[in-house]
Formats: C-alpha cells, structure tokens, sequence
C-alpha cells in the first residue's frame, strides 16, 4: 500500500506500513528507537568506511525510522562548502542544475545554509509552510512524481563536512517534525563518519585506472552555466572523481558544476585571491585534485572557467590536519615537520618553547597514530597525498610523474 495524502482534508493520513517506525516514534517509545538508532550510527561512523560505503549504509539505518524512497549524498569541501563527492539513488539531475539550485537560487533549505544554522535539518513541507510549490527546487521537479524532501547538512565542530537528502513520492506524508529532530541527533555521528571517511579512497565503479597523469584540464561554460569547452585533460580528470552515477556529460559533473557556479555568482574583485570558488578532493585512483573556477571576460560574453589540476602539498596537508582533528596550532607545527624544521627552528618560527613543541608532536602522534616525525611525514605527505610514485616508460629523461 501507498502513502496518500487526503484530498478531501488537504492534509496527510496513515494508509500504509511504511509508517510502522514513524507511528511506534509517536507512540512513546520514540526515545529507546532514538537511542538504538544513535547507537547504530555512531557504530557506523566509527569503522572507517569511505564515504560511499558510509552513505549506502546509513542510508538502510535511517530508513528504518525514517521512511523515504529517493536518496543524494554529497561530501564537501570544509573550506568553500563546494561538493567534493556525490551520491545519487533514485534521482536523476544534472550537475547544472543541482550546481544551480543549491549555489545560485535563492531557495528554502539550501544546504549551505542549513549547514549555519542551529539544527542543520529541514523539510520542505514544513518550510513553506504546507505550500511546496513555493520551493523552486520543488517547483523545477514538477513531472517527475517527487514530494516533500527532508535535507540534512552534516556538522561537527563546527565544521560542515557533508549533506544528505531523503524524498518522498508525491502524494505520500510529508516528514513530521519527529522525523527531523530525530535526523537532528544523528547529524554530528554523521558528519565525524564523513570526516574520517576522507581517509579513505571511494570505490573505483567502473572507472578506467589512471595511467600517465594529466595535465591541467580546462572546462568552459557561457553565462548560463551551459558548457561550450572542454579539454581532454579535464575529460580525464573527471572521469575520476567520486561521482556515483557518473556524469552523462563530462561538463555535467556536479562536482565541476559547482565550482563554476560560485565562480559567476561572484561579482568583480569581490574574491581577488580566487579562494571560494574553489575546491579540494581525492578521486577514486587516491589522488588530491584541486579545482577552481574563474570568471572571463571578453567580447563573447560572460564566461566562466573551471580549472582541474593535481593538488599541491600546501593545499591538502591543512585539510588532511583538519579530519585528524588537529587545532591551528598543531597544523602550524605539522606543516614545519613537512619541512623538516628541527624543534628548536620551529620553536623560534612560533614563538613557544621546545617544550611546548614537544608537547603538541605528542598530541600530533596520538591523533594521527603515528609514533614519530618520519611517520608523521609518511602519513600526511606519502599516504595522503602521493599514494605512488611511477615513472613511465615514456617519459622525458630526467622527469618523475606521479599518479
């Protein structure tokens, strides 16, 4: 049986045993379903799964008090919140319009915006107040049978490190309340789930493994977001992000998208460093890609650039300090490891004595479970950022190519 809304009463009624968790939550014993739930997920959270496995499987936790028939996960770039990977089941969307809807549409329960509020989770149902057709997001998937959508921004120390969506068909309940307090209390299991997952490398499905590395890639799209170039470096590098399904298109990747959507919504000098439109992400064969998008200028109108190249160190040991949960501090004496300062160099570059020095490189080792410099280097620079190191049989004499 279906979930049906009342047309006659305008609002929702119980016709199905979908709702058997939601009715038992109601019912008073909504506070052991929580606990066990919480319990679930912390579990999961802790076992070190890449984010796609992580997903898939909360994904089952949640539904189980949570029913939904359409689900999107999307991991992010702490620093500039742009999509770093993406995960879709049952719903199909462009990156155009995904990149559209979230970055550049004024719209209730954008993620970004969930991600700094207090709770972190919405309905659109309840956001509009019973009015659905006031969302744009909604209004743009009239056809295409979806109802109410429960999004959750995941946050963890104040930092938003990933997001999820949950639809119903139209015509079913729309999410209650319960539904997203109890979404709520799993947001922080789920963002530190999210955090420690960027460890590991996502699945390569049906991705081709690298061979020789790319140059930088270039993609270029007019002032509609719709692509007009697209180099074949890019078409490499993009055919290795975390995308699950892939792009029809190249030029249709939501992770590119993205970028290039903040890029146009920047008004001149508004980011002269080029700092926000920008992101940083591990691709499926383990290598850190940065993409930033910039807006051009000429007489063909206004176009924007996406450019997709390997990561430099400097770019990704902050963001590899940051999901082990190291403070400002303990970054700084990281980076100067990297370098290969001794402690008294990098007591004097601080300011601290050797002691104190000492005293973070204790705290460093324990949360990277590393038991010395050396490995602290291996474990940042080595593990996270070069996986291998190959030099092909072609290559110009005196070059070492890394993939």
């Amino acid at each position: 049986m279906s979930l049906r809304r009342s047309r006659r009463h305008g609002h929702p009624r119980n016709l199905g045993p979908r709702r058997d968790a939601q009715a038992a939550y109601s019912e008073g014993v909504g506070g052991d379903l929580e606990r066990r739930t919480q319990d679930k997920v912390v579990r999961l959270a802790g076992e070190g799964h890449d984010w796609v496995t992580l997903s898939t499987r909360l994904s089952a936790v949640i539904a189980g008090v949570i029913p939904f028939t359409r689900t999107c996960w999307h991991t992010v770039d702490p620093g500039t919140v742009l999509f770093t990977g993406s995960l879709n089941r049952e719903i199909k969307c462009s990156g155009s319009w995904l990149a559209e809807h979230e970055y550049v549409i004024d719209d209730i329960n954008r993620w970004w915006f969930l991600a700094r509020g207090q709770t972190h989770v919405g309905a659109s149902s309840l956001a509009t107040h019973g009015d659905l057709s006031r969302s744009a997001r909604h209004r743009s998937r009239e056809g295409y049978g979806t109802g109410d959508e429960l999004r959750a921004s995941f946050v963890v120390d104040g930092v938003y490190w990933g997001a999820a969506g949950f639809l119903r068909e139209e015509g079913d309940l729309w999410f209650t309340e319960a539904e997203v307090r109890l979404l709520a209390t799993m947001c922080s299991a789920v963002a530190e789930g999210l955090r420690r997952a960027l460890l590991a490398v996502p699945p390569a499905v049906g991705v081709p493994s690298a061979g020789m590395d790319a140059g930088p890639g270039l993609v270029v799209y007019d002032e509609h977001g719709d692509p007009e170039l697209i180099s074949s470096a890019a078409e490499i590098w993009i055919s290795q992000l975390a995308e699950y399904p892939a792009p029809s298109e190249p030029s249709q990747s939501k992770i590119v998208q993205a970028v290039a959507a903040r890029a146009r919504t920047l008004k001149p000098d508004q980011d002269p460093l080029g700092l926000t439109a920008r992101t940083r992400l591990r691709t499926v064969n383990g290598r850190w890609l940065t993409l930033y998008g910039t807006r051009l200028s000429g007489s063909t109108g206004d176009r924007t650039a996406v450019v997709i190249q390997p990561a430099q160190v400097s770019e990704v040991a902050p963001l590899v300090a940051l999901v082990y949960g190291l403070t400002q501090r303990e970054g700084e004496v990281t980076r100067l490891c990297m370098q290969g300062r001794s402690t008294k160099e990098i007591a004097q570059a601080l300011r601290v004595s050797g002691y104190t020095v000492q005293d973070h490189l204790k705290a460093i080792f324990a949360k990277t479970g590393v038991h010395s410099r050396g490995e602290l280097v291996g474990q940042i620079f080595l593990e996270h950022y070069v996986p291998r190191w190959e030099t092909p049989d072609d290559a110009p004499a005196g070059w070492l190519v890394h993939t």
